[in-house]
């Protein structure tokens, strides 16, 4: 049976981002060189966009000033190879607000924005939230709706209701919920990202525009072959692609917290030089370090280049 184009939906911040993380020494201090050189990497694998300062990053643990520092690298390395987007986002409107404007300044194009965590406010606060955040920058804006982590999930309603906002263009969905994410696609013009790389295929496949990954670190190139394949309707080629990289997604999002283990998969991969985290995180073990790259190798992806022995 011939296969049937598919309607290529919008995609304000390119197809295939990944949730950057943060390279730091050996003794925690933030590696702008190796920051560049992961994005480069990154960009040479598949990336048409890269998230700085996402949780992935380790955003929570490094300083404003760091952040800024880290994003410019970051710019300076790609430059207009790749839609570089800052994660701004606290449980503090102000904090944030300042956060967006400085990274406009820097040169970023675009800002994800997390629901405020801890704090839960109520869905009247949230959209207040964002619509604050909007109003301060020239730049699109991009909501990542993560009740895992943030508490409260970013209802239906109050992304309908955001994605009126003419700088509210997309959503990071990680909230896990399908059918929620199909009734905004199906009310909204709002471009979807999958956050959530276990459910990558499927929400690519109800309307979504692209990935902003974990996975993807190691599996760029993959990811990137997936989406192509879903955009020329191949769906057995990209179901086979999906299949192929479920142990990496098993190695990376539930061996260990996700930072530490793509951390440890760079590493195992030979693209970082250390898998170094900043606490309260600690960096993965021996055993999950193993187990990591048991699961890398069941995926098809190469870590002959590790210098890094397994149960180190």
């Amino acid at each position: 049976m011939p296969t049937v184009t598919a309607a290529v939906p919008p995609r304000p911040f390119g197809t295939v981002l990944s949730a950057m993380v943060t390279p730091f020494t050996p003794d925690g201090s933030l590696d702008l060189a190796a920051a560049a050189a992961l994005a480069e990497h990154l960009v040479a694998t598949g990336h048409d966009g890269l998230v700085v300062s996402g949780t992935t990053g380790e955003s929570p643990t490094t300083s404003d000033e760091e952040k800024d520092a880290l994003l410019r690298a970051v710019l300076d390395a790609v430059g207009d190879r790749a839609v570089v987007v800052a994660g701004v986002g606290t449980n503090d409107t102000r904090h944030t607000v300042e956060l967006a404007r400085a990274a406009e300044k820097a040169g970023a194009r675009g800002l994800l924005v997390v629901t405020p965590y801890y704090n839960k406010p109520p869905q009247a606060a949230l959209l207040a939230h964002f619509t604050t955040v909007a109003d301060a920058t020239g730049l699109p804006v991009m909501l990542y709706d993560i009740p895992g982590r943030a508490g409260v999930p970013i209802e239906t309603e109050t992304l309908v209701r955001a994605g009126e906002h003419e700088r509210v263009v997309a959503v990071k969905d990680a909230k896990g919920d399908l059918f929620a994410s199909a009734q905004v696609l199906a009310r909204t013009d709002l471009a979807y990202y999958s956050g959530e790389d276990a459910l990558n295929l499927p929400l690519l496949a109800l309307g979504g525009s692209g990935i902003v990954s974990v996975v993807s670190h190691v599996a760029g190139r993959e990811y990137a072959r997936m989406i192509a394949a879903l955009d020329a309707g191949d769906l057995p080629a990209a179901r086979a692609l999906n299949a192929r990289l479920l142990p990496a997604v098993r190695g990376i999002m539930t061996r260990t917290q996700g930072a530490v283990a793509v951390k440890a998969a760079l590493e195992l991969t030979g693209v970082l030089a250390n898998r170094t985290v900043r606490q309260p995180l600690l960096p993965a073990s021996g055993e999950e370090v193993g187990a990591i790259a048991a699961d890398l190798a069941l995926a098809g992806l190469d870590t002959s280049r590790s210098q890094t022995p397994q149960n180190a």
